[in-house]
């Protein structure tokens, strides 16, 4: 499940806590899940990373113009508005994050969704949500995108309707002490204290894989799930556990950003879509124009300057397989 992890709540202002403006660029973290719960993060303070308010700050997209083959497509009461209403979970590097200088959302998903709106002809409004609000809201109609680098699976196709747009992976990182080479194998893991997301189905595949644990004789698996930005990085540093097991563009990034962080592996890849209500006759349209970045170019120019080629797609489909 690849859902965009929270940010730390923020204050009634709107600007960041003191822990995420103090490590912006390590804002990668457990995966959100559609149903949040609440979890402390640690006070240890990470040295601060200078290149945060520049990061992701080229703009790859403004050049786009409207496609009038593509917007003619549209529903028409959505080209009357000329606005698309999207919700987005914002909260981690490489996929959504707030920037340090507390201006607009920069990220990997920001971009393909601002992408796909100019081609349509579309003025983007955007609401950050979290996982219960996203599927809900885009079903109630409060808008009709949403971006959370949301893994399909069967369950969320009865339910939503995706746009394939890039894979993802599942990844794993230890400390860079770790005797930990590879995971071949979730019951590599048993006797270990494991990192990952609430409610995810990360937490489910190592509840799972505890029978095996046990059916091998071996120790559990000890899941400790966090669902704060900060926390999740935290609880390895501090060795609250032993491995963190999320999404792989965001480990992947995190390695580059924390000297004592060593990305592990990749087990394997999932599709990952942009999100719209059940039925939505804009899920045509979200995919001509995502196939028409890729064949400009601009597609790959966009998972270029996020560090996530290896997450490119050779055609965008609407409800495509869980698995590439």
């Amino acid at each position: 499940m690849h859902l965009v992890p929270a940010a730390p709540r923020t204050s009634p202002h709107g600007h960041g806590p003191r822990l995420l403006r103090t490590v912006p660029a390590l804002a990668t973290a457990t995966l959100l899940t559609l149903v949040l719960a609440a979890c402390g993060s640690g006070t240890e303070k990470i040295p601060e990373d200078t290149r945060a308010a520049d990061l992701g700050r080229e703009d790859v997209v403004s050049a786009l113009k409207k496609d009038d083959a593509l917007a003619a497509q549209l529903p028409a009461d959505l080209r009357a508005s000329g606005v698309l209403r999207i919700g987005s979970g914002i909260g981690v590097v490489p996929i959504a994050f707030s920037p340090e200088d507390g201006g607009p959302p920069r990220g990997l998903d920001i971009d393909i969704s601002e992408a796909v709106a100019r081609l349509l002809g579309l003025k983007v409004e955007r609401t950050h949500v979290s996982g219960a609000t996203l599927i809900t809201g885009l079903n109630a109609g409060r808008y009709e995108l949403g971006t959370a680098n949301l893994g399909v699976t069967e369950e969320r196709k009865q339910a939503i309707d995706f746009v394939l747009y890039k894979t993802d992976g599942t990844g794993f990182a230890v400390r860079r002490n770790s005797t930990l080479q590879k995971v071949d194998t979730l019951t590599q893991l048993c006797g270990l204290k494991v990192g990952t997301g609430t409610g995810t189905s990360y937490e489910a595949d190592l509840t799972k894989a505890n029978k095996e644990c046990a059916a091998q004789g071996k120790q559990p698996i000890t899941v400790n799930t966090y669902s704060d930005a900060a926390a999740h990085f935290l609880a390895l540093r501090q060795g609250h556990v032993d491995v963190l097991m999320t999404t792989s563009s965001v480990l992947r990034y995190a390695e580059t950003q924390q000297p004592d962080l060593r990305y592990v592996n990749e087990l394997e890849r999932k599709n990952v879509g942009l999100a719209v209500k059940k039925g939505s006759p804009l899920a045509g349209p979200l995919r001509d124009a995502v196939n028409e970045l890729i064949r400009n170019g601009t597609y790959t120019t966009i998972l270029t300057k996020w560090g996530v080629k290896d997450s490119a797609v050779p055609e965008s489909v609407v409800n495509p397989p869980t698995k590439p």
